[in-house]
This record gives C-alpha cells, structure tokens and sequence, in this order.
C-alpha cells in the first residue's frame, strides 16, 4: 500500500514516510467503515461509548475520594478508555480526527458526519447517565464525591482560563486517537489510553463527555444544581472541545497528508 501510495503521488512530490503513509489509509479505511453506520449502528456504539467511559469515571471518584489526588484519578480514569478502545464502541470526542480525515478524503459527506457525531453525542450521554444513576444508588460515597468535583464545573465562569481548558481536552484526546492509530501493538494503543486519561482526568481539564458524567452522578446524588447549570457549562465546552480536535490536532495532520489527500479524492472522484 505505501509503495502504491508513492507511485501514484510521483517520484517529484515531497517524500513521505511509510508509516505516515500506513497509517493514513488505516485512518481513511475506518473513518468511512464509521461514517456509513446507519442509525442504529450509531447510537447503539454510542450508548456502549457512554457505558464504558462510565466506568472510567467511576473509578476517578473512587480513587479521589480515597486519595484527594486528581493526579491518581486521572490514571484510574484511564480503565474507562482501555474499555472503549477494546470494545470498538463510539465516544463523540474521539470523532475528530478519523471521520473528518474521510470526508477531507472524499470517503464520506458532511452529512454523514453530522450524523455520526450528534448521535454518538446523545448516545453517550443517555448511556453515562443511566450508568451513574446505578453507581450512585449503589454506591453512595460516589454520589457525594461528585457532588464536590461537580462544583468544579457548574462554578467556572466562562473565562479565558475555561476556554483553555475546553480546548486543550479536545486536542488532547484527539492526539489520543492520533496515537492509537500511530501505535504498531496493543500495547502502545493501552499506553495512549492511558496516558489520554491521565492528562483529560488528572488535569482537571474540561471535558464535554466526562465532565458530564460526574455532573450526572452528582445530580442523581441530590446536588445543590441541576441540569440548567449543567446545560450553562456543556454547550461551550462541547463546542471549543471540536475546536481543540480540529483546529490544533486534525488541522495539523491533514496539511502533513496534503499529497494523500489528493490520491484519495481523485480515487473517489471527488
């Protein structure tokens, strides 16, 4: 595939590396397989997304109520990713990168993306929120540690500083995907896992999904707050959450895969 890739881009075109080559038609290849689910496939990937990053942020609250550390919860965060990568279902933050690569690539319609990140959205939500229901029935001292880390995000006024912390959680996990898909073995695919919910957890930074299930579990727990500061806090995070994907991470790649772009497109007639 890479020597087919350099023959056709012409022995007069700028160099490009097998890897970068391998693992652009990898990305490509799953960005359309992804973007031509139907309906069904969509939401029911994106409710098993919101269940499994569910457990993800389960294990957070439970290392930080016994440790107070962000830092630690942020690494049992990690689980929630491990299960999302194992089980292939669908999280909305890590649709930045690969599906916007097909349709950048001719694979796929804009329409087709749309599809696929406003039901992942809502799956994922509709799925962490059933699951923190249970938790927090379950597990009472969950329900209490949202309830304090909740604080964290319904209180933030929409600052510069929120504005950098909503952007740097969708780049980094878009980086994330990047580096699963740059990953030649599992076990540097769990190694991005992790390190992803190390940064997104650990750093307190803002996340439309996460955040969003510890929100859910402090409401199901009784919190001062509701879902009209939930809703206050999620519109602009969700949106500067694309934009860090887009504009610091996808932006990059695809200027880096101009050349391969262009094969694509002229394959796809586009």
């Amino acid at each position: 595939m890479a020597d087919t890739a350099r023959e056709e881009l012409g022995e007069t075109d700028a160099p490009v590396e097998d890897q970068v080559v391998e693992a652009f038609d990898r990305i490509v290849d799953e960005g359309a397989q992804r973007l031509h689910r139907s309906w069904r496939e969509v939401l029911t990937t994106g409710l098993a997304g919101g269940l499994e990053v569910a457990t993800g942020v389960v294990a957070l609250l439970a290392v930080y109520a016994e440790t107070g550390s962000h830092l630690l919860a942020g690494l049992a965060f990690g689980i929630g990713f491990i299960a999302l990568m194992l089980a292939k279902s669908e999280l909305f933050t890590e649709g930045f990168l690969v599906p916007v690569t097909a349709v950048v690539a001719g694979r796929a319609s804009a329409a087709q993306l749309g599809k696929l990140w406003a039901g992942t959205l809502v799956a994922n939500l509709v799925g962490g929120w059933v699951v923190m229901w249970l938790v927090v029935h379950a597990l009472p001292g969950v329900g209490a540690t949202a309830i304090e880390s909740g604080r964290t995000f319904v209180d933030a006024p929409l600052d510069l500083e929120a504005v950098c912390l909503s952007l740097l959680a969708g780049a980094f996990i878009t980086l994330m995907t990047r580096m699963q898909h740059g990953a030649d073995s599992e076990a540097g695919k769990l190694a991005a896992a992790v390190a992803g919910g190390f940064l997104l957890a650990g750093l307190v930074l803002f996340h439309s999904i996460l955040d969003s299930l510890i929100l859910f579990g402090a409401i199901h727990a009784g919190a001062p707050y509701g879902y009209g500061e939930w809703l206050a806090w999620f519109w602009y995070t969700t949106l500067l959450n694309v934009a860090g994907g887009l504009l610091v991470v996808t932006f990059l790649r695809l200027v880096r895969s101009k050349e391969l772009i262009q094969r694509e497109r002229a394959a796809a007639g586009a």
